[in-house]
């Protein structure tokens, strides 16, 4: 156990935020560098080492958090990165995207704020990385296998270095024009910085991963005969099919899926662009979807000049405590103001003069820009056909269904309209799925067995693809799973590790 009073003594202390108007100036993360290192310590000791730590049970990695808990209170790095990696391969991701359900599992957090589980792990990571303790492990001998590897997201990446690893030759074949997925053109510099996507990759070179950009399986190459060149595959190419809103006007100009939105300002930080094609600047937006691809939308409007942003949510807005049919230590859906809300309030201050007022930014809407209860009927546009207004409705919830609530009807302007509303399964229009001849679920996702398996001998599915849009964390801990099946399919045996079966869902989600 770390300080056997921590948890008395010591109050929840969290990473520190640069001011709202510093950091809207930039792309770079929001936090303060170095705001942790002084309080970590502090804070890892309030972890009890409780006799049946369900943090284990929240986190899909099964992450052994209360033993690098002790080390980083202890302030031996060494031997804390040793135990993160043990169940992780990519700590510094779920460190800064996870929404961490191992603290909504943490025990202590039954009557008192919870360990910063995740703030400790983001801290090893990194100081990991600056004393020199993440170096490349290539395998001791090559089985003389290779193992084609569809997409170089969280899943693909951890496949392909848990099999590369165990002495396979994994290739991964990416259809962006960078390695990361998601990560990479999906989530905001502001989130992430992609260095830390660049230097893991370097560290996967150097163990022998292969990757190869802008090809696309389906299209560029087909599958039959990627199948052909390879002793297994792994799909891992995400559940990219985005939810549409079909309403009236959906066609006017302006009104975008969020991810033709969000990978725009990333090729800017990458340098392929000066300014983005579909930029917010000086613009009404209004984002419809509130989950965390909304908030990244928030997050990237305000940083390209906005004249104001709002955010719709057709669900009511949830509570600040957990509700009975949410009881710990199981992950609650809670009413939480991330770092683009928190944005979204400081710059309706500084707009109004310290008055909300009326219009997107008006208290009916959340100081914070959010609206829930609400369901968009329609667009409206000018004379050129772009998007100038949204027309929407209140709802409530009905037998688990939104109705309309008569005489509620009002509008907002609308010069940029980003649809974040989710995802639905694999990509169905490049031929992978047609062309591999794998079957899909229910939910349009790609079938599997308790061994990642589909129905196509030597091609198995990780991650999203056959998961359903999920976490970080999720997909990971996917990828590390579907090696160890691949290991086995093509060994006999295999002593990777399964943190998860394809059928889990556990405390997390």
């Amino acid at each position: 156990m770390a300080d056997p009073k921590g948890f008395l003594n010591t109050g929840r202390e969290v990473a520190q935020s640069r001011p709202v108007e510093e950091r809207v100036k930039d792309w770079n993360e929001v936090y303060v560098p170095g705001s942790l290192l002084p309080i970590v310590s502090k804070q890892a000791g309030r972890c009890m080492d409780c006799g049946i730590p369900f943090c284990h049970q929240g986190c899909p990695l099964g992450n052994l958090i209360p033993e690098w808990n002790d080390y980083a209170y202890r302030e031996d790095w060494g031997a804390a990165i040793e135990r993160l990696h043990a169940t992780n391969n990519f700590p510094e991701f779920t460190g800064r995207l996870c929404p961490a359900p191992c603290e909504s599992a943490c025990v202590l957090g039954i009557n008192q704020p919870p360990v910063t589980i995740k703030n400790v792990e983001v801290t090893i990571i990194d100081k990991a990385w600056d004393n020199g303790h993440v170096t490349p492990q290539p395998p001791e001998r090559l089985s003389g296998k290779t193992v084609a590897v569809i997409g170089s997201g969280p899943a693909g990446l951890a496949a392909a270095q848990q099999l590369t690893r165990a002495g396979h030759t994994a290739v991964v074949y990416e259809r962006a024009d960078r390695l990361g997925g998601l990560l990479r053109y999906g989530i905001p510099e502001f989130k992430m910085e992609k260095r830390h996507i660049n230097r893991r990759i370097e560290q996967m070179r150097a163990e022998g991963t292969k990757f190869r950009t802008e090809v696309e399986i389906g299209r560029d190459v087909d599958a039959k005969k990627l199948l052909k060149r390879h002793d297994a595959v792994v799909i891992a190419a995400g559940a990219t099919t985005a939810r549409d809103l079909k309403v009236p006007g959906r066609e006017l100009n302006g009104v975008h899926q969020a991810m033709e939105y969000l990978p725009l300002s990333n090729k800017v930080q990458e340098g392929d662009l000066t300014v983005s094609p579909i930029s917010a600047e000086g613009k009404h937006v209004v984002v419809i979807g509130g989950g965390d691809t909304g908030a990244d939308c928030v997050g990237t409007a305000h940083r390209q000049g906005a004249a104001s942003v709002t955010q719709l949510e057709i669900m009511p807005k949830p509570g600040e405590e957990r509700s009975e049919n949410q009881p710990w230590p199981t992950f609650p859906m809670l009413y939480k103001v991330t770092s683009a809300h928190e944005e979204t309030i400081a710059l309706n201050r500084l707009r109004d003069g310290g008055d909300p007022g009326e219009g997107p930014s008006s208290p009916k809407a959340g100081e914070e820009g959010r609206v829930y209860s609400v369901n968009t009927t329609h667009f409206e546009g000018d004379e050129n056909g772009d998007v100038q207004w949204l027309h929407l409705v209140e709802v409530e919830m009905k037998d688990g269904k939104p109705e309309q609530k008569p005489g509620t009807e009002r509008k907002i302007p609308a010069q940029l309209v980003t649809l974040a509303m989710g995802f639905t399964g694999v990509d169905r229009d490049n031929g992978l799925v047609e062309q591999f001849g794998v079957e899909l679920d229910d939910r349009g996702n790609v079938a599997r067995d308790s061994d990642y398996a589909t129905n196509v001998d030597g091609v198995f599915v990780a991650g999203d693809a056959g998961r359903g849009q999920s976490l970080i964390v999720w997909a990971i801990a996917e990828g590390r799973s579907a090696a160890k099946g691949v290991d086995r399919y093509l060994t006999g045996t295999s002593a990777l590790p399964s943190p998860i079966a394809p059928t889990d869902r556990a405390l997390a989600v």
